[in-house]
């Protein structure tokens, strides 16, 4: 969580005047220096301190990103790829300042291989937009991080999300990439077949790298049927050791449970306020089934079973559409829900992970320090894989109270390493979590560094991500 500035810029004024004078020669009108464009391109949706780039561009190719990487490499001047602007660890300030390149404008869906269950896309494509262009076809695309983020972005990040327990993350559901390299070259790094084993795996050498390696320009994605029969529901519980003991039990029996979320009480109450709803204000499961109407009604009925053997009570189901849109809308505006609890206030949002076993022992513990540090920090959580998240309601303004909550983060994070587990279950590092790295990773951090160095010698590729040069 660390409250990031903009590093000092490595080129004079005149080299940087240079160097946009080239772009603008090459993109006219989209590309702007306007301070307003600037700053919004300086900030995401993370704790960390805004940081403008020197010039936005829009390309609409990846012919055009690779020669805006030329001129960019030439100068020396940092390049970040910037999506929907949604990630929460400052992926996208531009701490060296530089030229950030917004791949918005490149959001066409090239080609559905219905057949084969894949679809190959632009980056700036949202999700829901892909869902929607898919909906005739029988198909869908289940990654659901909540924010109606940029394809992008979610593989950038290793995005996953409420569905992640069923359909996996990103990392499971890219098949190819096309990206620029911090010279200009264009590769691919994979054909469309499921599996290979020729040479070194690229493609996920790519996911989460965060923009530090290369700028991803196309996506081929793995596609999944429509099930034939969905249900959502919710369980409240009196303590948070049955919600999540539920859980554990659940995905140790093997139920192919499609979603599985977490809410405290907390949560469940600034939910209500914001989203209109009446949920019980206690510990909560959100869940989803996914199947034949037969496999649905029997998933619901052995989790059913097992949450009642943890006290779990208040049974709602919802198995219309719009009903389950509702539900599953009210939880993506958690984090909003969150801010309105305190006016005037922002929200620190971080998460960790673990394995599903020590679970309960990480959820209580932190818990227990929330309530011994008296802050206002609602938890959610894509409990079935064992990531859970924090929105730490804060007043920015005051200093001890940012104190405290820096102290808290490091304990959590800390609490989740003892555990076997990660600083980041799907945030991603950014900014704001690269001191946990060479906790979480020790010596293996050399040897990203590695990496980084060979495929980007000058660290033009979003520098100050990840890990410090």
């Amino acid at each position: 969580m660390a409250l990031v500035a903009a590093a000092q810029h490595r080129l004079t004024p005149a080299a940087t005047d240079a160097a946009i004078a080239a772009l603008k020669q090459l993109l006219g009108e989209r590309l702007s220096t306007a301070q307003p464009v600037r700053d919004q391109h300086g900030r995401d949706e993370s704790w960390a301190l805004p940081s403008p780039p020197d010039a936005v561009v829009f390309p609409d190719s990846t012919e055009e990103v690779a020669e805006i990487v030329k001129i960019c490499a030439a100068h020396g001047l940092p390049v970040i790829p910037y999506g929907a602007g949604t990630s929460l660890e400052g992926h996208v300030t531009a701490l060296q300042g530089g030229v950030t390149i917004d791949l918005m404008q490149m959001n066409q869906i090239l080609k559905v291989n219905a057949e084969d269950l894949d679809v190959v896309v632009q980056p700036g494509v949202r999700r829901k937009q892909l869902n929607e262009y898919l909906r005739d076809t029988g198909l869908f695309f289940p990654i659901d991080p909540g924010a109606d983020a940029s394809l992008g972005g979610m593989v950038s990040t290793r995005a996953s999300g409420t569905n992640a327990v069923r359909y996996g993350t990103m990392r499971e559901n890219v098949l190819a990439l096309t990206v620029v390299m911090a010279d200009g070259r264009i590769i691919r790094t994979s054909k469309r077949a499921k599996k290979s084993a020729a040479g070194y795996d690229l493609t996920r050498l790519f996911i989460g790298s965060e923009g530090t390696l290369g700028i991803i320009t196309e996506i081929t994605l793995k596609l999944y049927g429509i099930p034939e029969a969905m249900a959502a529901a919710t369980c409240s519980f009196d303590t948070l050791e049955g919600a999540v003991n539920t859980v554990i039990q659940t995905i140790q029996a093997g139920i192919p449970v499609a979603r599985i979320e977490l809410l405290d009480d907390v949560q469940a109450d600034a939910i209500n306020k914001y989203s209109k709803l009446d949920l019980p204000v206690q510990n909560m499961l959100m869940l989803e089934f996914h199947g034949t109407e037969a496999g649905v009604a029997e998933q619901a009925e052995m989790v059913q079973a097992l949450a009642s053997d943890h006290g779990g009570q208040n049974f709602q189901w919802a198995t219309k559409a719009e009903d389950r849109a509702r539900m599953w809308e009210a939880r993506h505006a958690a984090a909003y829900a969150c801010k309105a609890l305190r006016k005037g206030c922002e929200i620190m949002a971080t998460d960790v992970c673990v394995p599903i076993s020590r679970l309960a022992d990480c959820i209580i513990e932190t818990k227990d320090d929330v309530v011994k540090t008296g802050l206002v920090a609602p938890l959610v959580g894509h409990v079935g894989d064992g990531n859970f998240h924090l929105s730490v309601v804060i007043d920015r303004n005051n200093p001890k109270e940012v104190e405290t909550v820096e102290a808290f983060s490091e304990r959590l994070v800390h609490r989740a390493l003892r555990m076997d587990g990660t600083c980041t279950g799907e945030h991603g590092i950014g900014s704001g979590k690269m001191k946990y790295l060479t906790a979480e990773h020790g010596e293996a951090v050399s040897v990203m560094r590695a990496i980084k160095k060979a495929l980007d010698p000058d660290n033009l590729m979003n520098p100050g991500k990840i890990f410090s040069l």
